[in-house]
């Protein structure tokens, strides 16, 4: 959630962090604040709202001059979106600065021991406790590094820290645990940051940071440690995606970049999987082929649109590989006591490799000695390193809230694994397993097709602007497909939206239609007629009871034409690869509707890019 950018070099620190920020506004915040210390010491400042706020106080009063400092953009957790409750926080002395991304568990016990030792705490934030812990250990630890380890050692929680000093103003110093940060690594200048986007125009040259870890940077070197400080391991890696991938390209905004880039993400996302034999080759997911034939089930746990993935991927795991598959929330795993042995193939599903609920899942999930693989877009994210293999998705950095282009790309890597799985299993033929991905190579180009066919879906958006209620209705795969879109309409246009299944019209939901609501209907290809019929049947009852019927269907499929108030055809692909096409142009319709209500599809309200925290 929270943004962090830290900086040391020759440049203008304050230049630095601001533009940083600015790249990380897409992860959501309320707050914002930055530090930079100058020859007259630490100066702070920082303002509730919006990055422009904090640009217009600055403005007002300039800071001094540095070339270290740091920066914030804060989610709410402990105490309201204001002033004093933004970052940085700065101990008694005015000395130490402090930000901070997670939350710190312990933090009232210790700051009622603060309060007793005579400190002064001006916010209601658990973040303050840390400043004030730091400015009693300093003085004996000999540096801010040695002081920031033995603090962390006190701490319980999830956390990311960074902490400047006044008394060494060239070094900057970072911490964390469970909870994303990255070193970038430059030409006599050096970078913290919660994600690669905030200095991809400085460096593409990275560090993964592990857990438990402490790093102090300066201008000429990067110190990692563990907690205890014991030398860290440290893996540097190059970002593969430059500062214009980040840009938005001449749209209005990044979702709009990000759903045009589809067919692209899904093509790259299939690039090198096919080895010259025409065998899929996954070498990313470090599980020997033994071990995957020793599987005797599969859980998938993701959160929000992955979820929805993950629905998809259930589907495409049993017809294919023939196992046992479920799908659970992963903010709900760990509490159920699910039954995991060495045979469970745990997958967790995660654009960004940091969500919170996902690690946790992951975590009980080898306690309990299950196999996991990720499937992340994110290199040298969390996640990643955390499972015994990954997949990784390839689709180049998302930055609206609303995911579109991980979405597409993380089916198609449900697809692989599911073939793969077939593959090693003996499940397919391996001509039958040649022959899908075939057909799937062949998806860039049908994502292409539909979105140059999106004129009128936006016209249909701009004319429900009004409306305060949309049902989604789908079978089989279209079913994860109807709650994708009712997902994105909620994230984005703030309306009441539901997706359901559609043979469960008739035991409750049929009761919510009435004269004029609009429904979307995902109907299945003809090729599946048993589920093609029933879902005709069920747009006629739903139309005979007044609703405004939206379908989307196969092209010339003439069968639901009478009964469609608006038809939307999608070029005709197999069924379990449908979703591919028919999630297009919902989330078009989502962010038309919600650009024509006046709000931010790149930022809607009380939402996060990535939740670190649970």
């Amino acid at each position: 959630m929270c943004g962090i950018v830290g900086y040391v070099g020759s440049k203008p620190a304050l230049d630095v962090v601001i533009e940083g920020l600015a790249r990380l506004e897409y992860r959501g915040y309320d707050s914002a604040g930055v530090a930079v210390l100058a020859e007259g010491g630490l100066a702070v400042t920082k303002r509730a709202g919006k990055l422009v706020n904090l640009r217009e106080a600055l403005a007002e009063r300039e800071l001094p001059p540095g070339t270290a400092g740091m920066g914030h953009t804060r989610w709410a957790t402990h105490g309201a979106p204001t002033d004093r409750n933004a970052h940085p926080h700065v101990d008694c002395s005015g000395s130490i600065a402090v930000i901070h991304n997670g939350i710190i568990e312990n933090f009232a016990a210790l700051r009622a021991e603060l309060a007793e030792r005579g400190h002064t705490l001006q916010s209601d934030t658990d973040t303050e406790t840390v400043t004030h812990l730091l400015e009693e250990e300093f003085a004996a630890a000999g540096g801010l590094a040695e002081a920031m380890r033995r603090v962390c050692r006190k701490l319980e929680g999830a956390f990311t820290l960074v902490a400047v000093h006044a008394a060494d103003p060239d070094v900057v110093v970072g911490a964390r645990r469970n909870s994303p940060l990255v070193v970038g690594r430059g030409d006599g200048e050096n970078f913290l940051a919660s994600d690669v986007a905030a200095f991809i125009a400085h460096t593409r040259q990275a560090i993964e940071l592990g857990q438990d870890q402490v790093v102090e940077l300066r201008r000429d070197g990067v110190t990692v440690t563990d907690f205890e400080g014991k030398p860290g391991e440290v893996t540097e890696y190059h970002v593969d995606w430059d500062v214009s991938a980040a840009e938005k390209g001449g749209y209005d905004y990044f979702m709009l970049k990000e759903i045009a880039e589809q067919p692209r993400a899904v093509a790259d996302t299939l690039l090198g999987r096919i080895g010259t034999d025409g065998r899929l080759t996954l070498d990313e997911m470090r599980i020997s082929d033994q071990a995957l034939r020793e599987i005797d089930k599969i859980i998938i746990v993701a959160c929000g649109t992955s979820y929805h993935a993950g629905m998809i991927a259930k589907y495409a795991i049993e017809h294919w590989a023939g196992l046992p598959c479920e799908v659970e929330l992963a903010s709900e795993f760990r509490y159920r006591d699910p039954i995991l042995t060495r045979s469970t193939l745990v997958i967790a599903i995660s654009q960004s490799g940091e969500t919170m609920d996902a690690l946790m899942a992951v975590r009980h999930a080898r306690e309990q000695h299950a196999r996991v693989l990720g499937i992340c877009n994110v290199n040298g994210s969390t996640l990643p390193r955390e499972c015994d293999g990954v997949l990784y998705t390839h689709a180049g950095p998302e930055i609206a809230v609303a995911s579109t282009k991980a979405f597409l790309t993380q089916l198609v890597a449900v697809y692989l694994i599911a073939l793969y799985l077939a593959q090693v299993r003996g499940t397919k033929w391996g001509d039958e397993v040649f022959a899908m991905v075939q057909l799937l190579s062949g998806m860039p180009d049908k994502v292409e097709k539909v979105l140059e066919t999106m004129g009128p879906v936006r016209e249909l958006a701009r004319s429900l602007a009004d409306e305060h209620c949309v049902l989604f209705l789908g079978r089989h795969v279209g079913y994860p497909v109807a709650m994708e879109g009712a997902l994105k309409l909620k994230e984005l246009a703030y309306m009441h939206a539901e997706g359901f299944a559609a043979g469960e019209l008739k035991h409750g939901p049929i009761a919510l239609i009435e004269d004029g609501l609009p429904v979307v209907v995902v109907v299945p290809p003809r090729a599946r007629a048993v589920l093609h019929d029933k879902i005709v049947s069920n747009i006629q009852e739903i139309r005979a009871r007044g609703a405004r019927t939206i379908v989307i269907a196969e092209e010339g499929d003439t069968s639901v034409q009478p009964y469609a108030d608006t038809l939307i055809e999608v070029p005709a692909v197999p069924t379990l690869l449908q979703p591919l096409v028919t999630t297009v142009p919902l989330q078009v319709f989502a962010c038309e509707l919600a650009t024509a209500k006046g709000h931010d599809v790149d930022q809607p309200r009380n939402l996060a890019k990535s939740v670190t925290v649970e």
